[in-house]
């Protein structure tokens, strides 16, 4: 039977699946006209170092996310473990608004003016470049314009469907 005949995989057991799968634990942040937008992510890496391009996957269903296309510009701020609460939030998980969030952490600028955590491991201040749509998803792609180095502590990562350090 041809692979294209082939039924397609359960997407639960392809979940359980990915809970197996760890993810450096992060915020994608962006602002526009004024608003500020943040969400926690695993689904983020590199793509090239010439020209420094980073890549960050983004749930297309929330109609919150497109502010990022709206702006063009975006950080990729890795979290260390004193920050989970700061995941949980930005995550949707604990109750915090959407507008509230950014007080939960001390924020600045760099190139692009795209939020920047001030204590994350690292932050990657990117301009999109380009997005592909695929399924429920948009897959930003971005050239890193400037990065903060933050301590040098323990990294905060997700696997089987809670938080761990690293």
């Amino acid at each position: 039977m041809p692979l294209t005949d082939q039924p397609l995989l359960d997407p639960v057991h392809y979940r359980n699946g990915m809970a197996r799968y760890a993810g450096h634990v992060q915020v994608v942040t962006t602002e526009f006209e004024g608003v500020r937008r943040g969400v926690t992510v695993t689904a983020a890496c590199s793509v090239s170092d010439n020209p420094p391009t980073v890549l960050v996957c983004l749930n297309g269903s929330n109609v919150s996310n497109a502010i990022f296309e709206k702006s063009g510009i975006f950080a990729l701020n890795s979290l260390a473990a004193h920050h989970q609460s700061l995941a949980t939030a930005f995550a949707g998980l604990s109750g915090v608004p959407a507008d509230e969030r950014f007080a939960l952490g001390d924020w600045k600028t760099l190139m692009t003016g795209a939020p920047v955590l001030a204590d994350a491991v690292v932050s990657f201040d990117c301009r999109l470049t380009d997005i592909k749509r695929v399924s429920t998803h948009f897959v930003m792609f971005g050239e890193v314009r400037a990065m903060h180095f933050g301590e040098a502590n323990p990294s905060l990562i997700y696997l089987d469907r809670g938080f761990r350090t690293l």
